[in-house]
């Protein structure tokens, strides 16, 4: 009979689940989840029932965690433990022994689990991005194929970030005897990585790849490295200046030169509404070697989410060149639109 008690204890006790996270706020309201992350100014509290909620923190009375979170106060100082909150003072429970600060005196706190993945990511893992890609097909009295295909991706740690990207447009028109019947061709891709040296200042390196059969140029490798300066930096926005320089090797058709030029640039993503994320980047690579010579760069993308996975992108592009070889115009301009397949969301 004590067997048959112990054994329906135990069935009893394994199918409770976990302590969830509580969280008490001014209005009286007690929710119950699992902390995601807070910035000083919001707090996520991820529910069964609701999803993520987003909370103002100043309007947080109470916090009880039943597992371990990273807390980072303002004065530098980190402690990791179970956390709970009583009169404006908040405690953590480390291996230590008990910590104890001012709730306004915190500055992020997050998963443990969460912090340690972001902190310290392995190669392949954490990947966010899209692939995107549009078709078009004529027939009768206009026949032509149409063929674009892009990837980004990005892996974001707490002091670095590394990035890809690749695209390829092809266009044809399939009339006979159509002059030019290919009419775009152009691939491009690179890599960049960049390591935060400051809160708002960080260095980066890149590597740059282009490809142009209608302009004659086979490829352009640009090579380069330089520091950047966070202007803006929050979950909504983010607004980035780049300096540095650059050696650059292009091979076209009828000439071959290799230059250094200077890296000079801005960035900017802004998430718009809920569904809807805008990049846009601006580019000159002014040349040394011979002076009034450069090259500019402008992209601007959307991408709004039809759900989860999907949605629909649509993305410009110019590059200008100051002395494309003889017969070649300066300008290249791009309009892509199609479905965008999102991974790591």
């Amino acid at each position: 009979m004590r067997q048959l008690h112990f054994v329906t204890l135990i069935v009893l006790f394994s199918t409770v689940p976990a302590l969830a996270d509580r969280v008490s706020l001014k209005n009286g309201d007690r929710l119950s989840g699992t902390i995601v992350q807070s910035d000083g100014k919001t707090l996520v509290l991820h529910t069964e029932y609701a999803g993520d909620l987003t909370l103002k923190w100043d309007a947080v009375t109470g916090i009880e965690s039943g597992e371990a979170l990273h807390v980072e106060l303002q004065n530098g100082r980190t402690a990791i433990g179970p956390v709970t909150t009583s009169d404006d003072t908040l405690k953590v429970a480390t291996s230590s022994g008990e910590v104890t600060a001012p709730v306004s005196s915190v500055k992020a706190l997050s998963q443990q689990a969460a912090y340690e993945k972001l902190a310290h990511p392995t190669l392949f893992g954490g990947w966010k991005g899209g692939v995107n890609a549009g078709f078009s097909f004529t027939g009768g009295n206009s026949q032509t194929t149409n063929l674009a295909v892009g990837f980004l991706a990005a892996r974001q740690s707490l002091r670095d970030k590394l990035g890809a990207y690749a695209n390829s447009v092809y266009a044809r028109n399939n009339a006979p005897g159509a002059v030019p019947s290919t009419s775009a061709n152009s691939e491009a891709g690179g890599v960049r990585y960049d390591h935060d040296l400051a809160p708002k200042v960080f260095g980066f390196a890149a590597a740059d790849f282009f490809a142009d059969a209608l302009q004659g140029l086979n490829l352009r490798s640009v090579l380069g490295g330089g520091l950047g300066f966070h202007a803006i930096k929050n979950d909504n926005t983010t607004l980035d200046f780049l300096g540095g320089l650059n050696y650059t090797r292009e091979s076209y058709a009828t000439l071959h030169r290799n230059l250094v030029a200077l890296t000079l640039g801005e960035e900017l993503m802004h998430k718009l509404r809920k569904n809807t994320i805008l990049n846009e980047r601006l580019y000159f690579f002014p040349n040394l070697n011979s002076a009034g010579d450069l090259r500019g760069t402008f992209d601007f993308a959307s991408v709004t989410k039809i759900s989860k996975w999907f949605g629909w992108q649509n993305s410009f592009s110019d590059v200008y060149v100051t002395n494309p070889p003889t017969g070649k115009k300066q300008n290249d301009v791009i309009l892509t639109t199609g479905l965008n397949v999102s991974f790591g969301q």
